[in-house]
């Protein structure tokens, strides 16, 4: 199973915000992800969608990938506080305010799906109907009672 990771850093966002737009897209494949974050009415979600499409192109680039990037989904996304720019807002009377400009570190990783494989009845018994139940008397004996009388 192929996975790749991708990394944004020092983005200037808090991760607080950041993580709000990578929890909408935990989970999802890849192609789905992108266009809930087309969408997304944040500013953030540029730069995830940027992330997002880093790390399936690292993907696709490792050694092993099958070449489909429908079975790509986003496995895991976080976003980490940076280090926080400080700055000085005058404030009234000669105060000075202090005021933290945030950056986060993004990070997506995506992973290749497992294939669906289905086994195969080699047996040919009958297999009932989906969701019809077995006749009583079948059920009687499978539990080994006898009918009552």
């Amino acid at each position: 199973m192929i996975e790749a990771l991708a990394t944004a850093r020092y983005v200037r966002t808090s991760a607080q915000k950041a993580g709000l737009v990578l929890a909408l897209i935990r989970g999802k494949d890849v192609n789905q992800a992108l266009a809930t974050l087309k969408f997304t009415r944040k500013g953030i979600a540029a730069d995830v969608a940027k992330v997002l499409r880093s790390a399936v192109a690292n993907a696709q680039n490792k050694p092993g990938f099958s070449g489909d990037v429908e079975r790509l989904f986003v496995s895991a996304c976080y976003a980490n506080q940076g280090p926080s720019a400080k700055r000085v807002r005058p404030a009234p009377m000669g105060r000075a305010f202090r005021v933290l400009k945030r950056t986060a570190h993004l990070t997506v990783r995506v992973a290749e799906r497992p294939e669906k494989v289905a086994p195969v009845s080699t047996t040919g018994t009958a297999k009932r109907a989906r969701g019809s139940r077995p006749s009583k008397a079948a059920t009687r004996e499978t539990r080994g009672k006898s009918p009552k009388r």
